[in-house]
């Protein structure tokens, strides 16, 4: 064995004992806890070759080591196999997700059994307007000239808008409009929806285009606002468990978790970052640790996440947790993809 590749050996061991222990980890317990095969000496001397290169840190003098961000890093880039969950967590998460009735419940879900599974804060993105396919668009006459526009997405997303009309409502108009949309729109996204919407317009006499072009117009609108991503979240109160895993306090964190702009805006550069490197793969899991979340609130916590729903890497929305930087990452990334995979194949379903 090289040394580079027993140093590794070494820092996945500082690593583990730290996140078991809390408490910095020595030389002398290394050699007790895992059969690395070399003398106290040696062991030693990686110690003080991973402290050169930035990789573990002396907290306090006389104490043992503790990983860095930068540590963290190489740890969860060597992670080349994830462990899947046991039977049991599998078949719990399946039935938990069954159970739902809507995506609103679906989503309440998601986060419960994530936060619970990994004892972190968990967040689920709800699925991007812009990026999901559409199901159905109904048109609901609510008076002579108002129209409820409802949008109906192929992963179960609601959304409704009302179109007011210049002139009394023909409920045959209407009811061809209805048709004709919903034979043009169903399975296209916003990004494929502008071609077969002007074939929608034209379709219909100069004496009905303004109340098609309004109705048009708000389905476009509706499905390119930014402004209507939301997330849920649930296991705040963990971070209360893990106050000790931060050299400052957590109100930094708990700041940061009530600006949701802030989550979503990471979570999409996350979603960003999975799309560049994932090369066709399905999700791949993305993780931003302290400093690499460039948020000062959020310095001395790590992000796990990943995409779901969408046909191979497209994604509709992304999910995943949130935790002190000290945490198991194995089994967080185990967690995040196993759920990432059940709610796209719920939703997909």
């Amino acid at each position: 064995m090289s040394s580079s590749e027993r140093q590794l050996q070494v820092l996945r061991a500082i690593v583990q004992d730290y996140v078991r222990s809390r408490e910095p980890v020595g030389s002398r317990n290394l050699v007790d806890r895992h059969n690395l095969d070399v003398s106290p000496a040696t062991i030693r001397n990686d110690m003080a070759a991973l402290e050169e290169h930035g990789y573990i840190a002396q907290p306090h003098t006389s104490a043992g080591r503790i990983p860095t961000d930068k540590g963290y890093r190489l740890f969860v880039d060597q992670i080349s196999v994830i462990k899947p969950l046991s039977g049991v967590e599998r078949r719990a998460i399946a039935e938990l997700l069954e159970g739902a009735v809507d995506l609103d419940d679906v989503l309440e879900r998601t986060v419960r059994l994530l936060a619970h599974l990994t004892q972190q804060v968990a967040v689920v993105q709800y699925p991007s307007l812009r990026r999901s396919a559409l199901r159905h668009v109904e048109l609901i006459p609510t008076d002579a000239r108002h129209l409820l526009v409802v949008i109906i997405t192929a992963n179960g997303r609601v959304e409704q808008r009302t179109v007011e009309a210049a002139q009394d409502l023909d409920e045959t108009m209407v009811a061809e409009l209805r048709a004709r949309l919903n034979a043009e729109v169903a399975g296209r996204n916003a990004a494929r929806l502008r071609s077969v919407l002007t074939d929608v317009e034209e379709a219909f006499p100069p004496a009905d285009r303004a109340l098609v072009t309004a109705v048009l117009a708000t389905i476009t609108d509706t499905l390119s606002e930014d402004a209507e991503e939301r997330i849920v979240m649930a296991g705040t109160a963990n971070l209360a468990r893990s106050d000790l895993d931060f050299t400052r306090t957590i109100g930094p964190v708990l700041e940061a978790l009530e600006e949701h702009v802030v989550l979503l805006r990471l979570l999409s550069e996350m979603a960003a970052e999975d799309a560049e490197q994932s090369q066709g793969s399905d999700h791949p899991l993305a993780v931003r640790i302290g400093r690499e979340t460039h948020y000062e609130n959020l310095q001395e916590a790590s992000i796990v996440a990943s995409g779901y729903g969408g046909e191979g890497a497209a994604s509709v929305g992304q999910l995943g947790i949130l935790g002190p930087t000290r945490m198991d990452y194995p089994t967080t990334m185990a967690a995040v993809r196993a759920v990432a995979r059940y709610l796209s194949r719920f939703l997909g379903g």
